[in-house]
């Protein structure tokens, strides 16, 4: 059914709550527009599946979103970028924007050229990541760790204290006694961990996070495709107004709510019960 401009919803799916990190974004950059939200928590993590059941999954939660007259897909976790990108664009007539570590702009801005990439072993042994590597990243060193735990962590709610600190000690510390200045954050789960990981390596290593980079590409292409009400968004393309739009995201996940409920509201503490639901992918 054709929706006018403007009223067209964005769909945004992760393994789990990490990529409400590039809601975050998202919603800075289109404040007001529809967008609907799945974790697909009964199958999180993601990182130890194969590919051909993350294209599954990835297939079911799209034919959902467009059942909900979804008119394009954020993939906003890199290991289902890597695996199912390319089929998902193969199957459906929509845009998909996926997520890349931000090694590119780490590689370019980096003083000591040693760098940091922090990810699940899926991202880091995934194509679109080593094309990446290969085509920015030959003339720098690049220390690669596997955040083994920290996903589950953050599904559990636990973005600090003592058992966060301990398990990021032993990822970030190598780094910086390698030289690292940048350290690029390959999971969206792990923005929700920021504090604690620059807490480790100290102000003078910078943190990279490709979410804001993904909600800036998300919205030229939703002007391209007609999605967004072009008329004023210009104006207020950037400017942090949560207030004006927490009503206008509906939350699904595969598995309890719960989690996605309490990391959601870490963003916009006001978001009423009735935009969490449970739904089943079979």
């Amino acid at each position: 059914m054709f929706k006018p401009a403007g009223t067209v919803p964005i769909g945004i799916f992760d393994s789990g709550v990490g990529g409400l990190s590039v809601w975050k974004e998202a919603i800075k950059i289109l404040p007001g527009h529809n967008f609907i939200y799945f974790a697909d928590s009964a199958y999180s993590p993601y990182g130890p599946r194969s590919e051909e059941e993350i294209v599954e999954r990835s297939a079911k939660i799209t034919e959902f979103f467009i059942s909900q007259g979804v008119g394009m897909v954020i993939i906003a976790c890199n290991t289902a970028t890597s695996a199912a990108i390319a089929p998902l664009r193969e199957r459906f007539a929509i845009p998909f924007i996926g997520m890349e570590p931000a090694v590119k702009p780490a590689a370019a801005l980096t003083k000591s050229g040693v760098i940091g990439v922090l990810a699940t072993k899926g991202t880091l042994s995934g194509r679109l990541y080593n094309r990446t590597l290969n085509l920015f990243a030959s003339d720098v060193k690049v220390v690669e760790v596997v955040g083994t735990g920290l996903v589950p962590l953050v599904e559990s709610g636990k973005t600090s204290g003592k058992e966060v600190e301990d398990l990021l000690e032993k990822y970030i510390s190598p780094m910086v006694d390698m030289g690292a200045d940048y350290i690029v954050l390959g999971c969206t789960h792990y923005p929700f961990l920021r504090d604690a990981i620059q807490k480790i390596a100290g102000e003078s290593v910078t943190l990279l996070d490709p979410a804001p980079a993904v909600a800036r590409h998300m919205y030229k292409v939703a002007k391209e495709n007609k999605l967004i009400d072009p008329i004023g968004r210009d104006n207020i393309l950037g400017v942090n107004l949560y207030k004006s739009c927490y009503m206008d995201t509906q939350f699904f996940s595969s598995g309890s709510t719960a989690i996605l409920e309490r990391m959601a509201r870490k963003v916009i503490p006001e978001i009423p019960d009735s935009c969490f639901k449970s739904k089943r992918l079979t």
